[in-house]
């Protein structure tokens, strides 16, 4: 079977079992999105929800960020973990914002990246959720996840990414990720994933 062939009915089987997908942080703008995916680098969605709960009440600008008192900030976001960089980084990001793109998020993988603490990882997320542009967003259910199927036999995010963006159709590579990130919650996890249970599995390059 090649990975067309594997993503081609690989999807429906996901659409099946997974039909309400969506990103589990909560946010209302452009801003709150970015400023939410940031934090949650190696902290669980769970928390930054609780956290930006009270931050996106105190802070509700680009400028508002951007002026931030740095110590303050780092002490709003602290049980986020490496609440120090994040919090450099928010403030840096919001500045250049503020700066180059007049206050308003931007909608280019280049112009994204070039803003402190925004990856591809990021920067994917924001293109697809928020603009409904084509992305890909490799996290550590979606990189697992496609190398077990049999979608890439790369480790590194990037070369995740480019290998999914040739067989996955555009429109559907958001939906995708945020199926997988359920699958690997649900079912596939990275420790004893439940094969004998999987919906995929028929497809599943590696199931037992």
């Amino acid at each position: 079977m090649t990975k067309k062939e594997r993503i081609a009915k690989l999807i429906p089987l996901l659409d099946a079992a997974y039909p309400n997908v969506k990103c589990t942080l909560e946010y209302e703008t452009p801003l709150q999105m970015l400023i939410a995916t940031q934090l949650s680098a190696q902290c669980t969605d769970a928390r930054v929800n609780i956290v930006t709960k009270d931050l996106f009440k105190k802070y509700k600008t680009a400028e508002d960020f951007a002026n931030a008192d740095y110590d303050e900030l780092c002490e709003d976001i602290k049980s986020c973990g490496f609440y120090r960089n994040k919090a450099r980084n928010i403030i840096e990001c919001c500045r250049r914002i503020l700066a180059v793109y007049g206050g308003e998020v931007p909608d280019t993988m280049e112009d994204l990246t070039s803003l402190a603490g925004t990856g591809r990882k990021t920067a994917n997320l924001v293109l697809g959720d928020i603009f409904g542009k084509p992305a890909i967003v490799v996290d550590t259910h979606c990189k697992r996840i496609a190398k077990r199927i049999g979608l890439t036999s790369n480790d590194d995010p990037t070369k995740v990414e480019a290998d999914l963006r040739k067989i996955v159709p555009p429109e559907r590579g958001v939906r995708l990720c945020h199926q997988f990130v359920a699958h690997g919650r649900a079912c596939c996890t990275a420790r004893n994933p439940k094969c004998g249970i999987c919906p995929v599995g028929e497809v599943c390059k590696s199931g037992k």
